[in-house]
């Protein structure tokens, strides 16, 4: 539609801002205010890539259910503001009649001239997740939510600074990428608007002063049609968004279109065994709640949500279940911040997220998922001489190309045991990061065996073979991770004692370096005790790591295993918890150069005063390694064929 600016519109805000008095706190009437829903809240950071398409086309059929049944309710179909993300909290009252804007990390920042003009060109951290939160309009949450119970100071600030942005923004902003991300944020925050004027104001249709507000929905609703990001979060959150504003004007056009939109999305965003093509642990926890989000928003709005939606929430709930390690937390796979598992009540999450005090004991211990991931634990907590965090839990990456919110972590491993983390991925930096979002999506922040005088060619990786016993999980992979260069990893996970035995072979057409990197908490301090070993422990705590290699197939040469530490040349030994949080951490680097390489080692967490002992031999063509870990016996073998296995 063509861009409007009536002059009745403009004089209607004016004569808006002349009456409604200018206190803070001048109100028409005690009203109960406007209805939030509860709403995930949205990734902290920007996620669409300048310059990219950010698009995700739907690869899988469409589910054909969403919409074909009728749906038996007596209410009128509406939609309920589904809030502000938190962002309100970061932005009171005060901050709005001052015209500023905060989004953490960064202090409060001025954007206008105090009486609600905006310059929406500002970014003065040069950051694109500040800029994309300041054009969503989220901050203006509290004023919104002021204005629906009557506070006519706060309607006006926010009426004003909104039309400021329309009236600066005209259609189309495609061009401009912050506000390109946000449009979906902003429809929502102008039905909030909206709906913050009728309840404020007492009123059941809008008057001529705000109409302006549908205008603009229109305007949105016509920039969600054109401009589909597809099926990834982002795409489900716009149709969600286009739903409202049908429901809002009563627009079946919409409201169908999203519909359709939905239906494609949900079959490739969750696939037929519960994973995300977004290839990360936290965006996989946001889908789940998105798309229960989708299917209250559908019922409300008078159209049956079908079962396809639920029956991939409920696969997705399990593979979040399997995911969550001993900690109660999702492993940092992909763009995932440190975060909890939610214990949604009557879901598998209830008694992972809950440390096992609510819900009941998941069924399964392992999974093995087609789209690239391995979660496994030693069990649920139900022993009492373990508990929940007494257990050990781990996570391996393989499959696709990294693609999305992904990482180039293939044959990555993380691993909790003994209630602490072990080994750690180095997290995630946000896209405006720069050298350090770089270093963390690469293999080299990931606990892998890298090739880093290679260029990392982003390969599919196969899971080749694997076994699940009681005792002990075995699994290969191989993959071709840069030119004329072959990598396979074998590991095995044991339980009583709990560790983990990794083999790592490659060959190169050229001779390099290769690096089978353990990354460890930010925590323990680590030490090389000889050119096999090396120990970590945190000051005072009652578990140490023990990480050593032996020479199987290749003598150690010097300097075989080192360990580096807040290293900026090149960047090593770090991690983010969280994407604005850089920590030093740890890095255990056993080394070797030439065109080959035979790594074979092994991850131990034992109590701080607890030993490692083991002897090596042959026993016909098997290789055997026969431990002592804490006094408990298990001993590993590799047959002439390579295959890596407990023995008994």
């Amino acid at each position: 539609m063509r861009f409007i600016r009536s002059t009745a519109v403009i004089a209607g805000i004016a004569a808006l801002a002349l009456g409604a008095g200018t206190a803070a706190g001048t109100t028409r009437g005690p009203t109960p205010g406007i209805t939030i829903a509860s709403a995930p809240a949205g990734p902290g950071n920007a996620q669409f890539v300048p310059g990219a398409s950010n698009v995700v086309p739907p690869t899988a059929p469409p589910a054909t259910d969403i919409g074909t049944a009728k749906l038996q309710t007596a209410a009128a179909p509406f939609y309920a503001c589904p809030g502000f993300s938190g962002l309100e909290r970061q932005n009171p009252l005060a901050d709005l009649y001052a015209d500023k804007f905060t989004w953490a990390p960064y202090a409060a920042y001025k954007v206008g001239n105090g009486g609600g003009n905006i310059n929406w060109s500002l970014n003065p951290y040069k950051n694109a997740s500040w800029y994309m939160w300041f054009h969503s309009l989220r901050w203006l949450g509290q004023g919104i939510i002021a204005a629906g119970k009557g506070d006519l100071t706060a309607l006006t600030r926010v009426n004003t600074i909104a039309y400021d942005w329309y009236r600066d923004n005209p259609y189309s902003w495609k061009a401009n990428v912050g506000a390109w991300e946000s449009t979906m944020h902003r429809t929502n925050v102008l039905i909030c608007l909206r709906q913050a004027v009728l309840s404020g104001l007492q009123v059941t249709t809008l008057p001529a002063k705000y109409t302006w507000i549908d205008t603009a929905l229109l305007s949105h609703a016509r920039f969600l049609t054109n401009y589909w990001s597809g099926a990834w979060n982002h795409g489900t959150d716009e149709s969600i968004a286009l739903f409202g504003v049908g429901v809002t004007l009563n627009r079946s056009d919409y409201k169908n279109l999203a519909v359709q939109r939905l239906a494609a999305g949900i079959t490739t965003s969750i696939d037929a065994q519960g994973s995300t093509n977004e290839q990360s642990a936290g965006y996989a926890a946001f889908n789940y709640s998105l798309w229960g989000r989708a299917i209250t928003v559908l019922q409300n709005g008078g159209v049956s949500p079908g079962t396809t939606i639920s029956t991939r929430r409920d696969l997705l709930a399990k593979w979040l279940t399997l995911a969550t390690n001993s900690l109660g937390k999702l492993p940092q796979i992909g763009d995932t911040e440190l975060q909890a598992t939610y214990p949604y009540a009557g879901t598998p999450m209830e008694y992972a997220g809950s440390l096992g005090k609510s819900g009941t004991a998941p069924p399964w211990r392992v999974g093995v998922y087609s789209a690239g991931y391995v979660f496994g634990r030693t069990g649920w907590g139900t022993d009492p001489a373990r508990g929940f965090t007494g257990e050990s839990a781990y996570s391996i990456r393989f499959g696709p190309a990294r693609a999305y919110h992904g990482h180039s972590d293939h044959t990555s491993i993380t691993y909790t045991a003994r209630g602490r983390d072990i080994i750690i991925n180095g997290g995630y930096a946000a896209y405006s990061a720069g050298v350090w979002r770089t270093w963390t999506v690469s293999p080299s922040a990931h606990s892998v065996l890298t090739t880093p005088g290679s260029t990392d060619v982003n390969p599919v990786t196969k899971l080749n073979a694997y076994s699940i016993k009681a005792n002990a999980e075995s699994y290969q992979f191989s993959d071709v991770p840069g030119a004329g260069i072959s990598r396979v990893r074998r590991v095995l996970v044991l339980k009583d004692p709990d560790l983990i035995v990794t083999w790592d072979t490659a060959s190169a057409k050229v001779a390099q370096a290769f690096q089978t990197l353990w990354h460890l908490p930010s925590d323990q301090r680590a030490t090389v005790y000889s050119r096999t070993t090396a120990t970590a422990i945190a000051p005072g705590d009652t578990t140490r790591t023990v990480i050593f290699q032996l020479p199987f197939r290749q003598a150690l040469p010097a300097g075989a295993t080192l360990v580096k530490q807040g290293q900026s040349s090149p960047i090593q030994g770090w991690t983010y918890p969280t994407s604005n949080v850089r920590k030093s951490a740890p890095t255990v680097m056993m080394a070797r150069s030439g065109k080959s390489a035979s790594i074979l080692s092994f991850v131990v967490p034992v109590r701080a005063t607890g030993g490692v002992t083991y002897k090596t031999y042959w026993s016909g063509t098997t290789y055997v390694v026969s431990l002592k870990v804490g006094g408990v016996a298990a001993a590993i073998g590799i047959t002439a064929g390579g295959s890596l296995y407990r023995i008994g």
